[in-house]
């Protein structure tokens, strides 16, 4: 059984683990299946705005598919979570990523 279907079959036990979600986005990202990602990236983080991990990596896919001014939206957001929980670490990697990207 490959990753996918794994992880898959783990959603249909507990469907709204992001943990689970944010690896299958992963997973989809190295098959350049973009478009699966993105569905599983914003609906992770419309159900759960703190989960700060995900606006990163949706926001380097957006930048991928030439979406910039999505990806500085994304950005933003993150670092409004990240700050919010206090996690520096995040905080930091989106701004770095906004940075690039906005200046």
């Amino acid at each position: 059984m490959n990753r996918i279907e794994k992880l898959n079959e783990l959603l249909q036990q507990m469907p709204g683990d992001n943990f689970l979600r944010h690896a299958l986005a992963l997973e989809y990202i190295k098959l350049d299946n973009d478009s699966a990602a993105r569905i599983l990236f914003e609906s992770i983080l419309e159900d759960s705005p703190q989960y700060v991990g995900s606006y990163y990596h949706l926001g380097k896919l957006l930048e991928r598919n030439g979406e910039p001014d999505a990806a500085i939206g994304w950005y933003e957001k993150g670092m409004q979570q990240a700050k919010a929980a206090g996690d520096h670490h995040s905080y930091n990697e989106l701004m770095a990523a906004y940075e690039d990207l906005a200046y």
